[in-house]
């Protein structure tokens, strides 16, 4: 994992995220307040364009400015979340160049913030699995894509989709869809290889 390809990930990031906003929001209005695909967009777009001006030498400093960037210009419960995520893999990036490592500590972040844990239909179902097949070296699009997918099957106890009880089972999490967009971007770089 070096610089070049992680600037290159976040950049592919952000151009999904941009391509796919409406999506996200059609999924968070299903089960939430409908505006996750547009301030996730606002977000990685400021963080996009902050990674080009800056243009940060080392992992700790584009994940400690992707964070920064993602807590104070995405709304809702998604810059917060992502935002402690990039933080925390800014925080491992310090000492270590292992992917397994890195998003390990972004997970710990989230759940730090979220209080959440794997099953209860939140961007963790996607983290969880995923960093599972990094360190089995078995990550693929299609685990990343079957880790969201398995969300439709939950019934949400976190967030906002919780108020909706057994009315959120049958819809997919957009936090765990924009996390995997995370995830395939990340495959895309070349960060890792499929």
């Amino acid at each position: 994992m070096n610089v070049e390809q992680t600037t290159k990930w976040l950049a592919l990031f952000a151009a999904k995220i941009n391509d796919n906003k409406q999506y996200l929001s059609d999924l968070d209005s299903a089960i939430g307040d409908g505006d996750h695909g547009m301030n996730m967009a606002r977000g990685t777009t400021e963080m996009q364009k902050a990674l080009e001006e800056k243009q940060p030498d080392t992992l700790m400093d584009i994940f400690k400015l992707a964070g920064m960037q993602l807590v104070s210009k995405v709304g809702g419960a998604s810059g917060p979340l992502y935002g402690s995520a990039f933080l925390g893999m800014a925080k491992a990036a310090k000492d270590s160049d292992d992917l397994a490592t890195i998003l390990e500590a972004g997970l710990e972040g989230i759940q730090k913030r979220g209080k959440a844990v794997a099953g209860e239909k939140t961007m963790i179902d996607t983290w969880v699995p995923v960093i599972a097949a990094v360190k089995a070296n078995e990550l693929t699009k299609e685990v990343v894509e079957q880790a969201a997918q398995s969300t439709i099957d939950m019934q949400a106890t976190k967030g906002r989709a919780s108020y909706l009880g057994e009315r959120s089972i049958g819809h997919l999490d957009p936090g765990s869809v924009s996390s995997q967009y995370l995830f395939e971007t990340m495959i895309e770089a070349g960060v890792i290889n499929e």
